[in-house]
This record gives C-alpha cells, sequence and structure tokens, in this order.
C-alpha cells in the first residue's frame, strides 16, 4: 500500500472540504396563512395541505 511521501498542508485539507457543507433548508410560503414552511409538506401553523384541512387546528 503506498503511503503519502510528505504531510499535506491545513490549506490544501481544508480547499478539498470546501465542498462538504449542509445546505440550507427549502422553504416556501403557505397559501392560506402565508406563513413559511418547507415545500410538499402540511403547513404546521394552519394545518391545511393542497388547499384541504388535514389537521384540524383549535
Amino acid at each position: 500500500m503506498p503511503n503519502p511521501k510528505r504531510r499535506g498542508s491545513k490549506c490544501r485539507r481544508d480547499k478539498r472540504r470546501t465542498h462538504k457543507k449542509l445546505a440550507d433548508p427549502a422553504r416556501s410560503s403557505c397559501p392560506q396563512c402565508k406563513q413559511v414552511k418547507r415545500p410538499h409538506a402540511v403547513c404546521p401553523n394552519c394545518g391545511t395541505y393542497n388547499g384541504r384541512e388535514v389537521i384540524a387546528k383549535a
């Protein structure tokens, strides 16, 4: 098994890791209550999805 001849620098290591990061979660607005929600998910504020009430909110 070949081994590296010299140790890689911290700069080179960090350049390699630049693309390894979490992306921001996607967000959209609810058409009923205009609150921010995840796309293709039930609105946590009003409980509607696709124009229908899925979760009854008190």
